[in-house]
């Protein structure tokens, strides 16, 4: 089980996701990501990205990715989603994310720097305070 600094989420591998070899197409753990990451916000910090796009004008794009994959996922395959905040600094933080399969082993690990971007400007500005205090709710004790 997670962690209560752990954002988790199920992601059922469809169809669309798969390469002619049933499996994962790599490409795709990617909009997972990305997915993860827009429900960790709305769900997880309070803010959706409609929210943070539309009416704060702040951005959050991926400037950095790592991905080690570890397993295969096949169509079917009910995977668990876990996002949790292992740096955070002015304009920017690191997440790690996992991909579990239903036995519990890793599939995927990866790491994202996102950062807080002024839509308008077109550059990175300060994490805004009452968002730095949402994320700090899942940051393990001891991280930077």
């Amino acid at each position: 089980m997670a962690e209560a600094h752990t954002f988790a989420r199920e992601v059922l591998v469809r169809f669309g996701d798969c390469d002619p070899a049933g499996i994962v197409f790599y490409p795709r753990y990617f909009e997972m990501f990305n997915n993860l990451v827009e429900d960790w916000c709305a769900q997880g910090l309070g803010t959706s990205f409609r929210e943070l796009h539309g009416e704060r004008k702040l951005g959050l794009p991926t400037v950095n990715v790592q991905a080690d994959f570890l397993a295969p996922s096949r169509l079917g395959d009910l995977l668990r989603a876990e996002l949790s905040v292992v740096k955070i600094g002015g304009a920017s933080l690191t997440v790690a994310i996992r991909l579990l399969g239903e036995d519990g082993a890793e599939r995927v690990r990866a790491t994202l720097v996102l950062v807080t971007m002024d839509l308008a400007q077109g550059r990175a500005t300060r994490i805004p305070d009452a968002m730095r205090t949402s994320i700090l709710q899942f940051m393990p004790a001891g991280a930077d």
